[in-house]
């Protein structure tokens, strides 16, 4: 079995060796007009600076808690830039005192009844892949201890009810498992966030992910039908998993993107369906970005709803090697498992054409389950699953890269982008550096739009990470765009989040952690402070 990196994003043998190294770092000179970087190695795991734990396990735990180093360690940090750069230096000095394992719902219980008696602070753990720094309390919030609670261990397909299209999914499955689960049935959940290999369903439930459809059902919250979850004290939260309900508030939409902070999502009901067999593709390529984005606009607003709908702005195509003579390119996909999608996709492609766009190749259309694959479409897909891997190679070249998303209507979005690009190059403090853009998913009124940036690291680099952060963050929420679209807030998006959301609101969320969570033992810090602020 591949092992995870203990620093990097994945699996460790996708870190490229020496050589590899630095031959991206002299095509990243190039681009950049500096000199090619020297490739450096990570400190190794048995070399890490570890914090010792200062907790004790009762002996009625310990079957499912551990206090190994190499434990801990692998479960300090989630994959964000500032979470790899620390693992790149070995500095584990935040890591949790204990990691829970528990096997079914009473050891889960029994975890966190001994945390509330103990004082102890609790972070449930689906596959560590947070880009948002949502897994490691800060100093100020760690009180008595850091208990990391894994869900890994709750990975089964618990019922299937393929009459209505409905799958019992346990957290702590990963993408792959599920998958693996519904193909014998004929069946898919298809959502594929970027991080598929790796999170799990409590994750996408927990994040409110994104997925693989860029319109209509874009977020995990159009598949979800139901949830189960244990608070603080033990209480279980069940909805009933149903088509619809007008039944109040809905119970589901509160726990989605909850963080962690409500209480331990153990399973979910979710929305399956039939694996596509007929697909049909195209690659739209414009000379202009700003007619590219127009285009997109109208296959947006045209009913179509095409399952990938994805624009690449110049950069975006050529990194990605989709377009290399300057177009950005409209990455348009239809499928289903019943009929032919040739019709509705030559529909969004007339629509992209008559707003300056051209085929530089046919359109590709599968049916009856042929092999056949856009090639470019192809080329984007296999991109996109790979580009975390890319963050971990650029910090061993010394390079800061980072990405950030969000939202915005159609009308904003011109100005936005514009703002958002100012921002982000005087942030770069006159160091050479590149911005792109794509979209990953677009909705009748809006675009979700997906920034990539990159420069060499200054001498401070957490420094040097803020100062973009901050510069493209202060530029979104100004344009009325919002601090996130898919990736969570965590705790790096807090004082953003703070201001985006109406008070009252807050006010609310408050009230309900302290109901669920009296001690304030769950994910401190994330949302809003345990302590009620």
């Amino acid at each position: 079995m591949d092992e995870r990196s203990h620093w990097a994003w994945g699996h460790a043998s996708k870190f490229p060796d020496a050589q590899a190294r630095g031959q991206l770092g002299r095509l990243l000179a190039a681009v950049l007009g500096v000199l090619p970087p020297s490739p450096t190695e990570p400190v190794a795991e048995g070399d890490c600076a570890v914090r010792a734990s200062g907790v004790v396990v009762p002996p009625s735990l310990a079957a499912v808690c551990t206090t190994d180093d190499g434990v801990r360690l692998r479960h300090t940090y989630g994959r964000s830039f500032l979470d790899q750069y620390r693992g790149f230096l070995g500095d584990f000095r935040s890591a949790p005192d204990v990691v829970a394992r528990p096997e079914d719902e009473d050891a889960l219980v029994a975890v966190l009844r001994w945390a509330a008696s103990a004082g102890l602070v609790v972070v449930p753990w689906g596959g560590g892949t947070s880009v948002v720094e949502g897994l490691a309390p800060r100093e100020g919030e760690r009180r008595g201890g850091v208990v990391v609670l894994s869900l890994r261990r709750l990975n089964r397909l618990l019922a299937l009810d393929e009459t209505s299209g409905l799958a019992h999914l346990q957290a702590g499955m990963t993408g792959p498992e599920v998958e693996a689960a519904l193909a014998p049935h004929g069946l898919t959940l298809r959502h594929f966030p970027q991080s598929f290999e790796f999170s799990t369903v409590g994750g996408w439930l927990a994040t409110r992910a994104g997925g693989h459809f860029a319109t209509l059902y874009t977020h995990i919250d159009e598949l979800t039908a139901g949830i189960r979850l244990r608070t603080a004290t033990g209480a279980v939260w069940e909805s009933r998993p149903l088509p619809g309900s007008g039944a109040g508030p809905s119970p589901d939409r509160l726990v989605l993107g909850s963080e962690g902070t409500l209480g331990v999502i153990t399973s979910g009901w979710l929305r399956v369906r039939p694996r596509p067999r007929f697909r049909a593709s195209a690659g739209v390529h414009f000379r202009s970005f700003d007619a590219a984005v127009e285009a997109t606009r109208a296959v947006a607003q045209s009913g179509l709803y095409p399952s990938g709908c994805r624009l690449l702005d110049p950069t975006e195509a050529l990194l990605n090697q989709v377009a290399t003579d300057g177009s950005a390119v409209l990455l348009l996909a239809f499928e289903s498992a019943h009929r032919s999608v040739r019709g509705p996709l030559e529909e969004a492609v007339r629509l992209a054409e008559a707003a300056g766009g051209r085929l530089p190749r046919p359109v590709t259309v599968q049916d009856d389950g042929d092999a056949k694959r856009d090639a470019a479409a192809a080329s984007w897909r296999k991109a996109f699953l790979d580009g975390p891997y890319l963050q971990s190679t650029l910090i061993s070249l010394g390079m800061a890269a980072d990405t950030f998303e969000t939202a915005c209507t159609w009308a904003t979005f011109p100005a936005l982008h514009a703002a958002v690009k100012a921002a982000v190059r005087s942030a770069f403090d006159g160091r050479p550096g590149r911005l792109s853009c794509r979209f990953t998913h677009v909705y009748p009124d809006g675009p979700a739009p997906y920034y990539t940036w990159i420069t060499p690291m200054a001498e401070d680099v957490p420094a040097q990470w803020a100062a973009v952060k901050g510069a493209a963050s202060e530029a979104l929420l100004a344009h009325g765009a919002t601090i996130t679209h898919h990736h969570a807030v965590g705790r790096m998006h807090r004082p953003w989040y703070d201001r985006q959301r109406p008070e009252p609101f807050a006010e609310a969320l408050r009230a309900a952690r302290k109901a669920l969570d009296p001690q304030g033992i769950l994910n401190p810090g994330v949302l809003t402070d345990a302590d009620g602020g």
